[in-house]
């Protein structure tokens, strides 16, 4: 693939694209499998994805944790790296807490935990392919690299 964009600009399409699609696959490192979840975003806490959870979720005991996210078009993919653990500020709770996640929880506040998913690492995919190399794909031609898309590994996103 060829990187056309910075790193640092792969990791702001990203947020970008989290923000449309706010949807990650996320399991933990203990052999169950991942599940969807609903992802939040606090601008003040930059590398950390915040998901709301029943108390007894599989991820709610924390731990080491893969996250997998595909952007609305299917035109962005990432794979994150990083630890589950519990959100204990309340200030936090309550400024993320909103009536798409209140759906989810029948009595409100009382059963809903906050995660916090600290990434340490990510693989970035932006898979923005030229006209020209679209046009290729179609009729079995041969992409160049600067017809490609952008990957970029980083230690941040933000």
């Amino acid at each position: 693939m060829a990187d056309h964009d910075s790193p640092q600009e792969v990791a702001e399409t990203f947020l970008k694209k989290l923000e449309e699609s706010p949807f990650i696959m996320i399991g933990l490192m203990d052999g169950n499998h991942s599940e969807p979840m609903n992802v939040k975003l606090d601008d003040a806490q930059p590398n950390t994805l915040f998901i709301f959870s029943a108390h007894d979720n599989r991820i709610a005991k924390g731990g080491e944790a893969m996250a997998q996210f595909v952007g609305k078009g299917h035109d962005f993919f990432g794979c994150l790296s990083g630890r589950v653990s519990q959100e204990t500020d309340q200030a936090t709770f309550d400024k993320l807490w909103d009536n798409r996640v209140e759906a989810w929880f029948p009595n409100g506040k009382a059963d809903a935990r906050l995660n916090r998913f600290d990434i340490t690492s990510a693989e970035l995919w932006e898979t923005d392919v030229s006209l020209s190399g679209r046009l290729k794909m179609l009729f079995g031609g041969t992409i160049k690299a600067s017809e490609s898309s952008s990957h970029a590994k980083v230690g941040s996103i933000a």
